[in-house]
């Protein structure tokens, strides 16, 4: 009791109190550090919600794939549409009736024609007016019928022609078949006029140039084409051209005229330009359709 009594009291209170106090900041220091343990906890929870709401999307996503594809099977099983045909030259000619060509056909031809391409002055010196034209074929006539119709003093025109690299008459076709067909039909009409053939068909333009050049011929048939080419060469000359006749009303397996083919109408208005339009102005050629 004296070893006891000899320790100051209040001292071992004093370190009782502070140890208590310190144990009480030990465990205050100790319980942010747990809270700031269990915030990343609290961050992971959350990263884990967005991959919780992809797996619903896809199990939505998965449960919609279903009737889509019944979607398509339904449209599938629908009849396609049928597709309107466009109707072509031949479906419109096969179901109309075949007119006759007249001047007012010829004219807006060429005016439609050259109206993007020319000038308006130039526009109005290549206009075809109704002083050009000779009687158009009424379908009933054959082509000797037909020219001697429009050509009745031929036998005296042609005896007077004695120019070479040129003809008195000019009648103007499609094809070489049909440039051939021509000069058959020609037989009770020329008399002893000589005809030639002017297409490109297994015909060097050299050779043509050259046998305009060696005889006199009175009649030419041929394609638009070969004729404007012999024109540009200076092979055929139009100073003795009288009679321009086109070969209008004829149609071919398709039902196409000439002027429906895009190629032949554009080598046709290139020999009306090269210089047959301005002698139909001096009154020294006039056109006919056949």
């Amino acid at each position: 009791m004296g070893d006891d009594l000899g320790d100051e009291w209040w001292q071992h209170e004093y370190k009782s109190d502070a140890s208590e106090v310190e144990e009480e900041e030990t465990e205050q220091k100790k319980k942010p550090a747990e809270k700031t343990k269990t915030k990343p906890e609290k961050r992971k929870i959350v990263t884990e919600k967005p991959a919780k709401a992809k797996k619903k999307n896809n199990e939505q996503n998965e449960q919609m794939i279903p009737p889509r594809k019944e979607a398509q099977d339904e449209k599938s099983a629908k009849p396609p549409k049928k597709r309107k045909k466009k109707k072509t030259i031949t479906d419109v000619l096969a179901t109309s009736e075949p007119k006759p060509g007249c001047p007012a056909d010829l004219q807006d031809l060429v005016t439609q024609y050259f109206k993007d391409k020319r000038s308006v002055i130039e526009q109005e010196e290549l206009k075809v007016q109704d002083s050009f034209f000779l009687s158009s074929n009424d379908l009933t006539h054959t082509l000797s019928s037909y020219l001697k119709q429009i050509a009745p003093k031929w036998a005296k025109i042609q005896k007077q022609h004695m120019e070479k690299s040129s003809v008195v008459l000019l009648v103007v076709c499609s094809s070489a078949l049909r440039t051939i067909e021509l000069i058959k039909q020609l037989t009770s009409f020329k008399g002893e006029a000589k005809a030639v053939k002017l297409f490109a068909k297994h015909i060097k333009i050299e050779e043509q140039v050259k046998l305009l050049q060696k005889g006199i011929y009175h009649i030419g048939v041929g394609t638009p084409g070969r004729i404007s080419a012999l024109v540009e060469r200076e092979g055929l000359s139009l100073q003795a051209l009288r009679y321009l006749v086109l070969d209008w009303n004829w149609r071919d397996q398709k039902l196409r005229r000439m002027v429906d083919i895009p190629e032949i109408k554009q080598d046709l208005m290139k020999l009306l330009e090269s210089g047959v339009l301005a002698r139909c102005k001096e009154d020294k050629v006039k056109i006919g359709l056949f």
